[in-house]
């Protein structure tokens, strides 16, 4: 039975940082930290060599749970949209206290911002920035009732270490702010629990 993955040699990096198109056909390398597989001559952002697998095929890529490059192309059929940005949306999910940008993410994902832009808005109906200030204003809002940490620690925590910007984006989102949030539902709970009581 053929071996599935392949030895990365000095060689075959080479050739994937330098981006060599000879090299093309001959393996297939597959980043771990977004799911994604490429052609050596891929014009992506190089990865990590720690996070990358080789492959001798793209069948083989595939049966490992890669997806294909929307950018290279490696099976020679363009990625379906969806499956392209469910890579995205699992990158975001993932990394959502990072800085992330538009750039960063068309980079990681292998595509061009603008395309980026443009499909996830046709196809989620909000843009990628869009998309992280809610799971990051969702994840404020777990840490505001789960936990007594303060406002400035949970805005860092979240990938908002500017407290006035997370703030106004807070109550942009939630009409009230951190603290009132906090407060409000600590409230609740409180004539909830004197309610139950009774």
């Amino acid at each position: 039975m053929e071996e599935r993955e392949i030895t990365i040699t000095d060689e075959k990096w080479r050739a994937v940082i330098s981006n060599d198109a000879s090299y093309d056909g001959r393996f297939f390398y597959a980043v771990k930290t977004t799911g994604i597989f490429c052609r050596p001559s891929c014009k992506s952002k190089p990865p990590k060599q720690e996070n990358i697998r080789m492959f001798r095929t793209a069948d083989q890529a595939l049966s490992a749970g890669f997806r294909p490059c929307k950018r290279c192309k490696p099976t020679g059929v363009r990625l379906p949209d969806e499956e392209w940005l469910a890579t995205v949306t699992e990158y975001i999910d993932a990394h959502y206290q990072d800085r992330l940008s538009l750039d960063v993410l068309a980079d990681v994902c292998h595509g061009s911002p603008y395309h980026l832009h443009r499909t996830f808005k046709r196809i989620k109906g909000i843009t990628p920035i869009e998309y992280i200030q809610q799971k990051r204003i969702n994840q404020a809002i777990r840490l505001l009732i789960t936990s007594a940490r303060p406002i400035t620690e949970i805005g860092q925590d979240v990938g908002l270490p500017n407290l006035p910007y997370f703030t106004t984006l807070f109550k942009k989102r939630t009409g009230m702010t951190p603290a009132r949030y906090r407060q409000s539902m600590r409230s609740d709970k409180e004539v909830f629990l004197n309610d139950t009581s009774r």
